[in-house]
């Protein structure tokens, strides 16, 4: 890896694609009323901010440097800044002295089904809010509609509470994700009878694999959430315990479907490798029987067959039909005895 042999805190980009162009956007709002600001660049986004208000700098790419000139520049300490830069980590929160950091993930659900996770990082100062996002296009969409709105309790609450808004955002998308995999595993269940068996296994196992990655994202977000919700620091008001465990309630909600849907895909895939195996019994019991029936009988016409000078039946005129005879005696008493042991 290029990041092998580099110092702790080395401010450098891991991911699976190119980093977008950092762009950046300021909300700044209280009770009776909020903007909406784009700085030309970051001395001038720290001074819009008002320090009386809550303030919201949302981050969309992580490449260009601004990243790290905006972290220096609040004291954010470097490994915080390896982290965010680092979009394959693991979802976490840690307190520090004068602010909370916490990395969670955001599922993206396009319209031709494939499905996009994106690292999300926070960063709570008092009234400061900053949220790094890969790539431009996110669920915070309501979000800022309702700042600008005014609606509901967002405008008369601290910036722990856009924490919390934000962060149930993202898990409410697990929700829709979840509503579109049951989906395709109903439509997978539909077809079981008549699907064909390379295709239904194909697309039973991708399912399967995206479950499995969709799990290895939520696990450690419940975790981080739950530590929030236990977390005693100065960032985080004491009113917000309700939310935030209704809000770890709602990604172990999340969990349990997405393990019931584990559990349903593999007894889909058992089911139809039980069908498969169900029909190559009966093809193996057909092909069974007629062997049984055309052994004996390929026995004695091996038999009469070896045209010997000294075998007696050759010479007699009922010799051919008694071999015939023979064997028709043969195959029916297998038959006899088949169905008596309802093997037929």
């Amino acid at each position: 890896m290029e990041t092998a042999g580099l110092p702790p805190g080395s401010a450098h980009y891991i991911g699976d694609v190119e980093p977008t162009l950092a762009t950046y956007s300021l909300y700044s709002y209280d009770e009776n009323s909020a903007v909406m600001k784009i700085p030309s660049d970051v001395s001038e986004l720290l001074a819009l901010i008002d320090p009386n208000i809550v303030n919201w700098i949302n981050i969309n790419g992580l490449s260009g440097g601004i990243v790290e000139k905006l972290c220096a520049m609040m004291s954010i300490h470097p490994l915080v800044i390896e982290d965010i830069l680092n979009t394959e980590h693991r979802p976490k929160l840690e307190n520090f002295d004068d602010y909370l950091f916490l990395i969670t993930k955001m599922l993206t659900l396009h319209e031709d089904g494939s499905l996009e996770y994106e690292q999300v990082s926070f960063i709570l100062k008092g009234k400061i809010l900053i949220s790094f996002q890969e790539r431009p296009g996110d669920c915070f969409k309501d979000v800022r509609d309702r700042i600008i709105a005014g609606a509901g309790r967002l405008r008369r609450m601290s910036a722990d509470y856009l924490l919390y808004a934000l962060v149930d955002n993202i898990v409410d998308y697990y929700f829709v994700v979840l509503e579109h995999l049951g989906d395709r595993l109903e439509g997978f269940e539909d077809r079981v009878p008549a699907e064909n068996e390379g295709d239904l296994l194909h697309g039973l196992q991708e399912l399967k694999r995206e479950l499995a990655r969709m799990r290895r994202v939520i696990w450690p977000v419940r975790d981080s959430i739950g530590a929030l919700a236990r977390s005693e620091s100065i960032q985080m008001d004491a009113s917000l315990s309700p939310y935030l465990r209704d809000l770890y309630e709602n990604t172990v909600q999340a969990i349990e479907a997405l393990e019931s849907y584990r559990e349903h895909a593999s007894s889909i895939i058992e089911l139809h490798l039980s069908q498969i195996n169900t029909n190559m019994s009966r093809v193996m019991k057909v092909l069974t029987i007629l062997s049984a029936i055309f052994i004996p009988i390929t026995f004695i016409a091996g038999v009469y067959g070896m045209n010997f000078a000294h075998m007696p039946e050759l010479t007699q005129a009922w010799g051919y039909p008694a071999a015939l005879g023979l064997m028709a005696a043969v195959v029916l008493s297998e038959l006899i005895y088949f169905k008596i042991k309802k093997w037929i």
